[in-house]
């Protein structure tokens, strides 16, 4: 089967582009699979992060794609649309995630839709932070899609809510494999400078208001003096009130900032150091840390938002807090971390491939 796949793909980084290039490597074992990759996602001035693109520390996988598509350009819709008719596919993937890139996968979506099997994958059907014009964008793109991936029954949710015409199918997010293993624990402690024989609570990815990172730093003062806290990610916004934050509770010598994009290849060391990782979200779909996690094994404390509920359904992968509550948090982080600590490392990986998520995901295309 011959395969167009639009997205975003290397040399951007994050999670999404993480998602597609592991999926793209999934399907090109058994289909003939081109990436249609973008010239610009976001304005430079509008980009609240330091870069969008990889460096030369990220061991990235270097997707092959054709760069074609100007989020701000519409001129380059079209020809995106044109790029991929000559390629004469028999399925179309667009890999959808925010309002902003409504306007130029919709038009790709609605040029090919009447002729090509066209399959969408929603990573969030409403947006984390709310924009003005969101809704009139999603909407936009949704109505030029008959058929869709969700990544959680949350976000199917959302799209059967709101576009009922739509044919939709729950794909869970397979587990991420291109971290490399597990190091031994005091090993990543020494790569990482940071204390010995404590226990560590992690939270790691882009630092945003709906993550909550400021529910976890309340949560600390509930927690023993043993227990300390890794952030590790690129703050989109200042830092501020967080350093502010962690100051007036005194927690300075037990929280242990690394500010920055975590590459590729360090990524082992802080998952392979945590006793626990965190998402005090306060909204959410899902979660491509949960994926990590599980490479790990590592177990997941998260709020009951959105479909993380839908990550945590076996026996050691971690538990929900009662409330979104700092206190609760905490004592969630507790109930894990000293309920069975004989056995801290019991998350069993998923079976669910990202094979699995391919072959489903044609089958889906085919029906």
């Amino acid at each position: 089967m011959r395969i167009a796949f639009l997205s975003t793909f290397y040399p951007f980084r994050g999670g999404i582009a993480q998602f597609n290039g592991a999926l793209f490597r999934a399907l090109e074992k058994d289909h003939e699979v081109k990436a249609y990759n973008f010239t610009t996602q976001y304005p430079s001035m509008l980009f609240p992060g330091k870069t969008q693109f990889v460096d030369e520390n990220d061991q990235a996988d270097k997707i092959p794609s054709e760069r074609v598509l100007n989020s701000m350009n519409p001129a380059s819709y079209g020809q995106t649309a044109r790029k991929i008719k000559e390629f004469k596919p028999d399925l179309v993937i667009i890999g959808y995630w925010m309002p902003y890139m409504a306007p130029s996968l919709g038009y790709v979506a609605g040029k090919l839709s009447k002729d090509y099997n066209v399959v969408s994958i929603v990573h969030n059907a409403t947006p984390h932070e709310k924009g003005k014009f969101d809704k009139r964008l999603s909407s936009y793109f949704f109505k030029r899609n008959d058929k869709c991936i969700a990544l959680s029954e949350a976000v199917k949710s959302d799209i059967e809510r709101n576009y009922p015409s739509i044919d939709v199918k729950v794909l869970l997010h397979p587990v991420y494999e291109h971290f490399g293993v597990k190091v031994d624990k005091i090993e990543a402690i020494k790569q990482l400078k940071i204390p010995r024989q404590k226990k560590y609570i992690l939270f790691f990815g882009l630092i945003r208001d709906y993550k909550g990172l400021d529910l976890l730093i309340d949560a600390m003062k509930f927690l023993p003096t043993e227990y300390h806290l890794v952030i590790a990610g690129e703050s989109y916004g200042s830092f501020d009130k967080y350093q502010e934050q962690i100051k007036l509770n005194n927690l300075n010598d037990r929280v242990h900032l690394h500010l920055r994009y975590i590459p590729d290849s360090e990524v082992k060391f802080f998952f392979s150091m945590s006793d626990v990782v965190a998402l005090p979200y306060r909204s959410a779909t899902q979660s491509g840390i949960v994926a990590i996690a599980k490479h790990f094994n590592k177990p997941v404390v998260a709020t009951n938002v959105g479909g993380l509920s839908e990550f945590l359904n076996k026996p050691g992968d971690g538990v929900l807090a009662a409330t979104q509550s700092p206190k609760d948090i905490a004592a969630a982080i507790k109930r894990v971390l000293e309920e069975d600590e004989s056995n801290k490392d019991r998350t069993q990986k998923e079976s669910y491939s990202w094979d699995d998520f391919g072959k489903e995901l044609i089958n889906f295309a085919k029906s």
